[in-house]
């Protein structure tokens, strides 16, 4: 059944003025800022062992399909030529947060998304006369200015649309999309490229005959929500240009979580705990100087076939140590492990979390 053609959804009191940032590169430009020997050059920021993975590549490697995630040996395979970098947390850290200050200048309302980007309403705050696609053109050079990076900017009416806005023109490009562009600007874009519809419910929708926005347009509200559950109603909106999301820069955040990928396969639920101790107290350290306290424990197992479980726990109440967390991870361990195959991954994730203890809002740093 076809559904009704879309029409510009005004927002309830007066239409947004919405930013968003997106970094080029992030990892690999600062690399290649700092080394001049590696400008021009295909660079990955990441591991180049066997079970090493790209957390970055510069726009040099991504002309051989080089990509973030995916593992090294892959990446090295498409591009023999390519150039590993060791990540340096600290330096991305403190230029996002140069980045986050410039962004300051201009609103208070700032939402992070990641290290390397972020929305900005400026709705309430712009310059007599002024623009939002001023304000994104003078950010944009500032950064480059003070950092010597390079961003680009999707400017629109809410969220989902700036956030397709800005990579519609990377690297070092500027997007804007209206009001009345919005709702057909969705049209002929592949549903894999709208934000929140990640590679699992992409092809769930393809099996559905769902591909693009256009075919996502023209289903009715109750077969979304039959099939989708809750985010039915949120597929249906953004297939019309519809996003009310507020930009919240007082968002909590809803997990937090370490890994480790391993050289060699771990064997056997002792040498497991090993691995898993270190990750489990990296993770109680983050959360406790964000003054996060959890209530939900949950364990990754990636086996060396690739096959990866996921186990959980809540509790009715917040986690009150180190060690009750160490416990509830050995229970859910064991309840696993030893198996047939060997560990090649082991992750820690908390969520849950009641409000922060104190004043410090881990959200608002622009890293994760």
């Amino acid at each position: 059944m076809m559904a009704g053609p879309a029409r510009p959804a005004p927002e309830p009191d007066r239409v947004r003025k919405i930013i968003h940032i997106d970094m080029d590169a992030f990892y690999a430009s600062v690399e290649q800022r700092d080394n001049p020997d590696l400008r021009g050059q295909p660079v990955a920021v990441g591991g180049a062992s066997r079970r090493g993975v790209v957390a970055a590549a510069s726009y040099e490697a991504r002309v051989f399909g080089v990509r973030s995630a995916m593992p090294s040996v892959t990446a090295l395979r498409r591009c023999p030529e390519l150039i590993f970098i060791k990540p340096r947390f600290d330096v991305y850290r403190a230029i996002s947060q140069q980045i986050r200050a410039i962004f300051a200048r201009f609103t208070p309302l700032i939402e992070p998304l990641s290290l390397d980007e972020a929305y900005l309403d400026v709705t309430d705050h712009l310059p007599p006369g002024g623009s939002a696609t001023a304000v994104a053109r003078d950010i944009r050079a500032l950064i480059r200015a003070e950092t010597g990076l390079t961003a680009s900017a999707g400017v629109s009416y809410n969220k989902f649309l700036a956030k397709l806005a800005s990579d519609r023109n990377k690297p070092d490009g500027l997007c804007v999309i209206s009001p009345a562009e919005g709702p057909d600007f969705v049209l002929s874009l592949p549903v894999g490229r709208f934000h929140g519809i990640g590679p699992a419910t992409a092809a769930k929708m393809e099996r559905l005959g769902i591909r693009t926005g256009a075919d996502l347009r023209a289903q009715t509200a109750q077969f979304l929500a039959t099939r989708f559950g809750k985010a039915g109603r949120y597929y249906y909106d953004i297939s019309r240009g519809v996003d009310h999301r507020q930009v919240r820069p007082d968002r909590l955040r809803k997990s937090l979580g370490s890994e480790t990928t391993f050289f060699d396969d771990l064997h056997g639920l002792d040498a497991a705990l090993a691995a898993l101790s270190p990750i489990a107290q990296k993770v109680w350290d983050q959360a406790a100087r964000a003054g996060l306290r959890a209530r939900t424990v949950t364990i990754k197992i990636r086996f060396s076939d690739f096959h990866q479980i996921t186990r959980a726990r809540s509790l009715p109440r917040p986690i009150a140590s180190a060690a009750e967390l160490s416990a509830i991870i050995e229970n859910l361990t064991a309840a696993v492990l030893p198996g047939p195959l060997g560990v090649r991954l082991l992750g820690v994730t908390l969520s849950g979390f009641d409000a922060p203890d104190n004043e410090t809002d881990g959200q608002m740093e622009l890293f994760r």
